[in-house]
Parts: C-alpha cells; structure tokens; sequence
C-alpha cells in the first residue's frame, strides 16, 4: 500500500484547496495527515510567505478566488490574514490529526470564514467537535511537542512549504502539484527520465548580491 504524508498548515489558502481535492488519490491509498507550522518551515529556509510580500499578497489571493471559482469550490476568507493557526493546530493534534477532522478546521476558517480568535467562532467549534475544555485540549505538553516534533520532522525530510505532500521520499509542493503527484502514482519512472535527470543535475549558478 502506497503511503502519502501530507504536510499542512490552517494559515494557508492553497492547503485548504489541497485538503479539498483529496478524492482524486487512488482508492487504497494510505494518507497520513501532518499539522506542521509553517512559520517555522519559513523561519528554517530563510524564506518568505506570499502574504508577507505585498504585490505577491495580492496576486496570491487573487489567484486563490480564481482556483476556487474555477474548481467549484465554497471560498470565504477569515477577516484578518495572516492569522494565528496555533489553536487550529494543537486542536488538530489533540483530535488524532484525522484527515476528516483537518477538513472541517481548513473548512472553519476558509469556506466559512471564522477565526479561533473569536471566542463565539472557536466556543461554536469545540462544540461541534464535542470538545470540553479548549485549555486541556490544545494547551498540553503533550500537543505542544507533537506539533514542534511535526514541524522539525518536515523540516528534516526536506519539506519546505504547505501543503506538501511526501510519497516515496519525494516532495509534491503545493495545490497545482496534485496532477504532477498523481501522474508520478502511475508512473514512477516519470522522476528518473532523461529530462527530469537533467534537470536534477543542473549546476547551480551564482547567487544573487546581497
């Protein structure tokens, strides 16, 4: 059974597309949810989210009106980006990181446009989701460790944006990679062609001044 790690942040427009387009993987195959900060990927690789960067912000949200549109896809923005996913994380954890469970946090907050910080929005989530106490749930060592182990983990296996997906020891970054992902399911040998060999070993240039 072919497994897929799927690494994923709340923070993130594209993940919540990705986290809606899971259907399209082959029956059978083992998907393995992975809540992961991503401040922490872009604090690790020196590198910058597109809403960090104001022309690219704008494109990005465009862009994320125009997939949703496109892919009939339910898109309301929460009232504030970036946000804090924290809550949303820790409270995926505490949950068991259940695929369905990441879909109904990516669904809070993207389709209907909620936010952990309001306590009206997170009081109406955790009872939903038949959660108690919020401070047990997502404030334990436990959790809090977990979602740090999650993230360094990533970090190690080379992932460095979300959503990611992992098969294989391969990285599929992003929402637009889900065809490149499924095209290398069927075939393997797609990342061993002559191109993609080339492309592999490509000499690095000189960087840019600083």
């Amino acid at each position: 059974m072919k497994k897929i790690d799927w690494y994923f942040d709340f923070i993130s427009p594209f993940a919540y597309l990705a986290s809606e387009s899971l259907d399209r993987f082959p029956a059978g195959v083992e998907l393995r949810p992975c809540p992961v900060l991503f401040a922490g990927l872009l604090q690790h690789w020196q590198t910058r989210g597109p809403a960090e960067i104001a022309p690219m912000r704008r494109f990005t949200f465009r862009h994320i009106r125009w997939l949703a549109d496109n892919n009939n896809l339910p898109l309301t923005p929460p009232p504030a980006h970036p946000f804090n996913p924290l809550k949303l994380l820790r409270l995926c954890i505490a949950l068991g990181s259940e695929a369905a469970v990441a879909q109904r946090l990516f669904r809070f907050v993207w389709a209907e446009g909620r936010c952990s910080d309001n306590p009206d929005h997170w009081h109406a989530l955790l009872t939903e989701l038949g959660v108690d106490n919020d401070e047990t749930c997502v404030s334990t060592p436990e959790v809090k460790s977990r979602l740090r182990q999650n993230t360094q983990d990533a970090i190690d296996k080379g992932v460095f944006g979300v959503p990611s997906f992992r098969i294989d020891d391969e990285i599929f970054w992003g929402f637009d990679s889900i065809d490149f992902l499924l095209a290398y399911f069927d075939r393997p040998e797609l990342l061993r062609s002559p191109g993609m060999q080339a492309v592999d070993d490509m000499p690095e240039g000189p960087g840019r001044a600083l």
